[in-house]
């Protein structure tokens, strides 16, 4: 901790780091330990018993948390005709074709996350040298690729995130703002572990869920006992 402020060692000084607190005790804790002046993101990072360099135990899915992530999410949908004024009654901040296309190769990105319809596809395709790097490609495995636009923007707008395990083995996702309190973060953080435990690989063998961690933004990590799984369910 050395090479942390004067705030961060405060704060750390209250987490005993050989010990695995239950969910509620390490939410608590997580929220006394925000520090800044700005309303700090509590992030959560879960350890997996998978390989991800073997496709068939890759960890990757969405869900709609609860309570969203206390974020504006900006979705630009790529559709067109009925599809594009579908999109944007359903709340869309962006939505076109070939236009929108352009706008983008020009250097716009004034969004977070994109739909495309599967019929523009081959346009998005594109894009892919801009999209990918940024995480911003629609995809089918996602529910980013689809006709039905209007389900998919008002899931997002909800609170859908998206996550991928890294080639650690660890997802790291936020599940919400300080100012959300205990509960709201207690439910977001039930919605994804279970939809992490539903996306167990047939061939991921011994523990699934290692470790869990729990952080706001510029705060020290809390260690969470995996064991508290089924009680937090």
């Amino acid at each position: 901790m050395a090479g942390n402020g004067k705030k961060y060692r405060e704060q750390a000084k209250n987490i005993d780091k050989s010990n695995r607190y239950d969910f509620i005790s390490g939410i608590n804790l997580a929220l006394s330990s925000a520090y800044a002046k700005y309303d700090e993101t509590i992030d959560l990072a879960v350890r997996l018993g998978v390989d991800p360099r073997h496709a068939e135990q890759m960890v990757r899915g969405s869900v709609v948390l609860p309570h969203g992530i206390g974020k504006k999410i900006r979705v630009a949908v790529f559709a067109k005709g009925e599809k594009e004024k579908e999109a944007l009654d359903a709340g869309a901040d962006f939505a076109g074709s070939d236009d929108l296309l352009e706008k983008i190769r020009n250097g716009w990105l004034g969004f977070d996350k994109t739909i495309a319809t599967p019929d523009m596809m081959s346009t998005v395709g594109k894009l892919g040298r801009i999209l990918g790097p940024r995480g911003m490609m629609p995809n089918a495995k996602l529910g980013t690729v689809t006709f039905d636009v209007a389900k998919a923007v008002k899931e997002i707008k909800a609170g859908k995130i998206d996550f991928k395990v890294e080639k650690a083995g660890i997802v790291h996702v936020p599940m919400g703002k300080v100012s959300f309190g205990s509960e709201k973060l207690k439910e977001n953080i039930a919605a994804f572990l279970g939809t992490i435990l539903k996306l167990k690989p047939p061939s991921s063998k011994g523990t699934y869920i290692r470790s869990i961690a729990l952080s706001s933004s510029i705060g020290p990590g809390i260690k969470i006992d995996p064991a508290n799984l089924k009680e937090l369910l």
